[in-house]
């Protein structure tokens, strides 16, 4: 008896130094985890290009010294409006100058019955996805068009042309995409945009922003009379339109910012009145057959310099030290508009009885 008790300090010492050396275990294991966890939240916060880029497939990577071409990305909810006129302009280029990709909801084939213009037979994506305007569909079908245009090597410019999207403004950065998004890093601008084959490689590569626009950049519901008081709710949520903000930003974090023009090339008339702007319902104007002459074409392809208003600023367009027109294209003309230019010869002979004779949608 007198052996076990003196045993029993031995015992109760040697069982508190298993529990405290257990704990310590833990405590350094919890803190490795943190550190890890650590590193890839800084690693994320100031991402570096190769973080925002996958393993780029090998057709890619082919060194490309032929003639090259301009990849025609057309953005549409079916079939594609103005597609006569289109058709015309393709008509007096080389083909081996241009390539034409189209997006458009999923099982909408071009074909002679649904297109006026042999260019676009067949040029839909077969992986296209339903797209609604103001979610981040938006830019996933941009990423669709571009990493169909990449697989070949020959196009070495992109430009991104859309069927007719509402615009609404402001106030989009949300405070929980940092550290993965800066607040600095933040950049607004035109859907409508060009891009060269570099630009678009990281645009279709990139695995980080992406999520945190699906997840953060997100349209603020429209009113609705049905919903009544809830409106005022719905109303109070972040509103962020996704294809205005990704790919100025992802570029301006993947440090490309010197390489671009903070310019669309398409040219625009937004309607500013009062009543739309109090109604935050700023829409393009639309060029009828009145108003789309071919002096009107003249004036756009003029304008070489644009005043920002609101930042008391004047930007002139430049290739590197030579002033240049600053629109490439224009929008957005009803189909009266669009018979007159052809009519008229400014994008091309045209005889107007072979469209008024054939029936496909605008």
């Amino acid at each position: 008896m007198t052996k076990k008790s003196s045993l029993l300090p031995i015992l109760l010492q040697q069982s508190r130094r298993r529990v405290i050396w257990s704990g310590w275990k833990l405590v350094i294991i919890l803190s490795m985890g943190l550190c890890v966890f650590a590193l890839f939240r800084l690693h994320l916060s100031s991402p570096p290009e190769t973080l925002l880029s996958r393993r780029r497939s090998f057709s890619r990577e082919v060194v490309f010294s032929g003639p090259p071409k301009i990849a025609f990305l057309f953005l549409v909810r079916r079939g594609l409006p103005l597609d006569f006129l289109w058709g015309s302009f393709f008509e007096n280029a080389d083909t081996g100058n241009f390539s034409i990709y189209v997006h458009s909801e999923p099982g909408f084939e071009f074909d002679e019955s649904t297109t006026r213009s042999r260019f676009f037979y067949g040029r839909q994506l077969k992986n296209s996805i339903q797209v609604i305007w103001g979610e981040s569909s938006m830019i996933e079908a941009e990423r669709l068009l571009l990493d169909a245009a990449l697989e070949d090597p020959a196009n070495q410019r992109f430009v991104l042309l859309s069927d007719s999207f509402l615009d609404v403004k402001e106030g989009r950065y949300h405070p929980k995409m940092s550290p993965v998004i800066p607040k600095d890093k933040w950049r607004k601008g035109s859907q409508w945009i060009a891009l060269i084959r570099s630009h678009a490689e990281v645009i279709v590569d990139d695995v980080v922003i992406l999520p945190v626009f699906k997840k953060l950049c997100k349209r603020r519901p429209p009113l609705d009379a049905s919903k009544g008081k809830l409106n005022i709710k719905l109303q109070k949520q972040h509103n962020c339109i996704p294809d205005e903000h990704y790919v100025q930003t992802l570029l301006s974090m993947s440090e490309r910012e010197g390489e671009l023009e903070r310019r669309t090339v398409t040219y625009t008339v937004w309607n500013q009145s009062a009543t739309k702007m109090e109604n935050k319902g700023w829409h393009p104007k639309t060029f009828s057959y009145a108003n789309a002459s071919p002096q009107k074409i003249k004036e756009i392809k003029g304008i070489n310099h644009i005043d920002y208003e609101t930042e008391y600023r004047t930007e002139w367009c430049r290739t590197n030290s030579t002033f240049v027109p600053c629109f490439l294209f224009a929008r957005k003309f009803s189909r009266g508009a669009a018979m007159r230019l052809l009519s008229d010869g400014v994008a091309g002979p045209f005889d107007a009885s072979s469209i008024l004779a054939r029936s496909a949608p605008d």
